[in-house]
């Protein structure tokens, strides 16, 4: 029979510890989108595969991808009960602007109740959360009861463009009858919450070409068009005066938000003021006319220019003429919008407004992810809104993610499997940005609530 309560006090008994595994957990550099860090993500890897060791699981495997590897790991021991795939990303973001942070983004250092590090929310700090309430349960509390699968990849912050490949590869190993997936947060300290709702993504890099090499921009400004205005015509263009997409027939597929979603998401205990605070305190706010801003950040669809690149950049002055320019462009996606058709959409959009001056190239980065909807009234999910209510002590909300988490749906479309999305990052945690860092308290709070769920789901 499970202890559950032995267990928990001994993740309080060794806090200390668990914060020094996570400060060495957070202190492996292993961003995935860079090739120089290589050797970071294997040893990132390596990491992983011996804390699960240490924590109680068997078959514990390296899976090779194209790229970097994913660490697989089980405990199957429960007979009769469900088994849990435990899923997480030991990769993280670059950490540039580097000269923003406050400290070493990989020398983890604690100020005051937070930790700050990068991936130190995003998500290690929840892989090693779960791993935590697992071991604790296993060798405190008289064992997990319910079987498990784990699977941590190293590809999630490039979009996972190998998941798809190594699951349909090992659909039996990964064979399970719910996913937990502790990607994504609550909405504050004090005030738990269930995400039911993901936004997926589209991910492009549009080129604009004009002459072959760069200009004078004296003797032939004027007369050859300038790439980067092109760029930023053709940008600027992508959205009207009211904060509307103009794509053709962008809107088309997008998700009519039910009343009673509308009504439950203008209850969400946020106000502006605060998340204006959360997004770094923009002089305003902005977003489709007719819409919240809660509803702009999980319920309705995006184009954002995620970066620009064209001519000369440096100090100081150089008269060029850019031969070339670039811009990042994502878009967060709701039900039930198709990658694919809406890369159709930016193309024709492009094809009808670019000039003949130019010519442009777009490129798809990585693979799109549709955006994904979980069942509220399910057993699992439901168990984690009463686990979330047990630790926390008041009752979780029900919110739509705007991030993008593309193994959920690919679980559900290759492994045939609904996930659980949960987790315990905070809105001003940083994510993708300089001074990344997680709440420890809240961390801890949310290892007792994974005890509590996998104790739930094991009943």
């Amino acid at each position: 029979m499970t202890d559950l309560q032995t267990a928990i006090q001994h993740i309080r008994d060794h806090n200390d510890f668990i914060v020094g595994l996570l400060k060495e957990f957070a202190s492996i550099p292993s961003i995935s989108t860079l090739s120089e860090h290589e050797a970071d993500m294997r040893t990132c890897a390596d990491w992983v595969a011996q804390r699960l060791e240490k924590s109680g699981f068997e078959n514990i495997q390296i899976l090779e991808t194209a790229r970097h590897p994913s660490v697989y790991a089980d405990w199957l021991h429960a007979p009769g009960k469900p088994t849990v795939l435990l899923y997480g990303h030991f990769d993280v973001q670059p950490v540039d602007p580097i000269d923003e942070w406050n400290s070493d983004p990989f020398t983890p250092e604690q100020r005051g109740e937070n930790l700050y590090a990068r991936g130190a929310s995003d998500m290690k700090g929840q892989v090693l959360a779960s791993l935590m309430a697992l071991a604790a349960l296993h060798h405190h509390g008289g064992g997990i009861p319910v079987n498990i699968k784990v699977l941590i990849e190293g590809e999630e912050e490039i979009g996972s463009p190998n998941l798809g490949t190594l699951m349909e590869a090992h659909k039996e190993l990964l064979a399970c009858d719910v996913a937990l997936n502790p990607d994504a947060g609550i909405i504050s300290p004090t005030q738990p919450s269930v995400t039911y709702g993901l936004r997926g993504l589209a991910y492009f890099e549009l080129w604009v070409h004009g002459a072959e090499s760069d200009l004078h921009s004296g003797i032939y400004g004027g007369a050859v068009h300038n790439p980067a205005q092109v760029l930023a015509d053709l940008v600027s263009g992508m959205h009207d005066a009211d904060g509307r997409i103009t794509l053709p027939g962008y809107y088309d597929k997008v998700r009519t938000l039910p009343d009673e979603e509308r009504e439950a998401i203008a209850k969400l205990p946020l106000s502006e003021a605060e998340f204006m605070r959360n997004a770094a305190n923009p002089p305003a706010l902005f977003g489709e006319k007719g819409y919240s801003f809660l509803e702009h950040t999980g319920a309705r669809p995006t184009l954002e220019v995620n970066g620009l690149y064209s001519g000369f950049i440096g100090e100081g002055a150089k008269t060029v003429l850019p031969a070339k320019a670039m811009a990042k462009i994502s878009m967060r996606l709701v039900p039930y919008q198709d990658p694919e058709l809406v890369e159709a959409q930016l193309r024709q959009y492009l094809e009808e407004n670019a000039p003949n001056t130019v010519t442009w190239e777009l490129k798809l980065i990585g693979h799109g992810a549709p955006a994904v909807l979980v069942d509220r009234h399910t057993k699992p999910v439901q168990s984690i809104s009463t686990a979330l209510e047990t630790t926390f002590g008041v009752e979780p909300v029900f919110k739509l993610e705007g991030g993008s988490i593309p193994v959920v749906g690919l679980m559900q479309e290759i492994l045939g499997v609904q996930s659980v999305i949960t987790g315990f990052g905070l809105p001003d945690d940083g994510l993708h940005g300089p001074n990344e860092k997680i709440h420890l308290p809240t961390f801890f709070r949310g290892i007792e609530t994974l005890m509590h769920f996998f104790v739930l789901m094991g009943e």
